[in-house]
């Protein structure tokens, strides 16, 4: 990948002024800068709009941090793709880990997300990580597997230019600790073949694959060396404008080089 890409999801953080203030000062730091570099920032939904006219005339794009599969319906308290869209949001997340674990959200569904995502043209950020357990049982591969084939299931090779895949093991979110380089190499070259599996080697190389997990400006030009690394989905340190800022210019001059070999079969 020539381009990287940055990510700041606030998740349940901040009224309508305070993501104003927060993607203001995103914009002064980062506005047009760093063009190797692709922003986008995550707002709770209720500060959707605050952000929009604060990032206005910037580089900076807008994702959703959820969608229902529905394009609308009788389904109190949650929001379609096309509402988004309308909102002026470019990307959105689906499958955090916390939706996972904390809603009880299965592959099927973000599956079903993924595509409403797709049918509405907006450009889904699959996540996909394995918990503690299942890396010290040795599952993190057949979790990744089980995670990625669910949610691509039935996505055409045409929509896949839209995509975007994070690597965010579920032990390392929120805990300070962020996986090893060696983890992180592993498990991205993993999901770059499993996706030239599916997709073809030239397109698999086209889909951008994110890190997430307790990524701050201490240890991004660390995760910006490991091969297969196209970028950061950042979390907590999204929540201040000059950490996520030190991050965004870290993967402007921090561009990986290394890359695994595609291969059509796994190791």
């Amino acid at each position: 990948m020539a381009r990287c890409t940055v990510i700041g999801n606030w998740k349940m953080h901040g009224t309508q002024t305070q993501a104003r203030d927060l993607a203001r000062g995103v914009r002064r730091l980062v506005g047009n800068r760093f063009r190797a570099v692709e922003v986008i920032l995550a707002p709770p939904f209720t500060a959707i709009e605050a952000t929009r006219r604060a990032l206005a005339g910037s580089r900076v794009r807008l994702a959703a941090q959820n969608l229902h599969w529905q394009p609308s319906g009788a389904f109190t308290g949650e929001v379609a793709a096309g509402m988004l869209r309308d909102a002026g949001c470019s990307h959105v997340i689906v499958g955090h880990s916390e939706r996972r674990r904390l809603f009880g959200e299965t592959s099927r569904d973000v599956g079903r997300k993924l595509a409403a995502a797709l049918e509405a043209s907006l450009e889904p950020i699959l996540c996909v990580g394995e918990t503690l357990d299942e890396r010290r049982r040795g599952d993190t591969h057949r979790t990744l597997s089980a995670q990625l084939s669910g949610a691509l299931k039935g996505v055409p090779k045409s929509a896949i230019e839209s995509l975007t895949v994070a690597y965010e093991p579920v032990w390392a979110i929120g805990t300070g600790r962020h996986a090893a380089p060696a983890q992180v190499a592993d498990a991205h070259g993993w999901l770059r073949r499993a996706l030239a599996r599916r997709f073809g080697a030239a397109s698999a190389r086209e889909i951008p694959i994110l890190y997430g997990g307790s990524v701050n400006p201490d240890n991004a030009a660390e995760l910006a060396r490991v091969a297969e690394v196209d970028g950061v989905l950042v979390g907590g340190a999204s929540l201040d404008h000059q950490s996520f800022a030190a991050i965004v210019k870290v993967f402007s001059t921090e561009i990986p080089t290394a890359t695994f070999n595609i291969r059509t079969t796994d190791t």
